[in-house]
């Protein structure tokens, strides 16, 4: 029995596949965005000391996923910022906000793993199910 809220990784050639699922949408899409996430730093060796805000904007579910998994990437690309729990705070059919919790990433401290280049378009679901919803992506990595 797998847990209420989570993800896994499905093979995909040349790329990363990543499922998610959670009691809502946005649960989903928090978990998709730690998966993805975690790919480049395992969230069990970093602290919640800090958080940074994100937002996305799409006019389609599917397009707002990618985008809003997109956002998070950017914020530990570009701003070096390692990620521990995300939560969605908000999510509407254009729009997904919510919190990174983590801290700077320290190449000392934190095993860095696979460079995520973004989440693309190729294959992405979104399903409702009878227990929340479930998501999967395509990871460029």
């Amino acid at each position: 029995m797998r847990a209420s809220a989570g993800y896994e990784y499905f093979d995909v050639e040349a790329d990363v596949g990543v499922r998610a699922w959670g009691r809502d949408r946005a649960d989903a899409f928090a978990h998709a965005a730690l998966g993805v996430l975690a790919l480049g730093v395992t969230p069990d060796d970093v602290e919640p000391r800090e958080t940074r805000d994100v937002r996305a904007q799409a006019t389609a579910p599917k397009d707002l996923l990618v985008a809003w998994i997109n956002e998070c990437v950017y914020v530990h690309e570009i701003e070096g910022f390692a990620v521990h729990r995300v939560a969605v705070t908000a999510l509407t059919g254009e729009v997904a906000h919510g919190l990174l919790h983590g801290e700077a990433l320290d190449p000392a401290r934190h095993r860095l793993g696979t460079v995520v280049k973004g989440a693309t378009h190729h294959r992405v679901a979104i399903d409702e199910t009878a227990t929340g919803c479930e998501v999967r992506v395509i990871i460029d990595v």
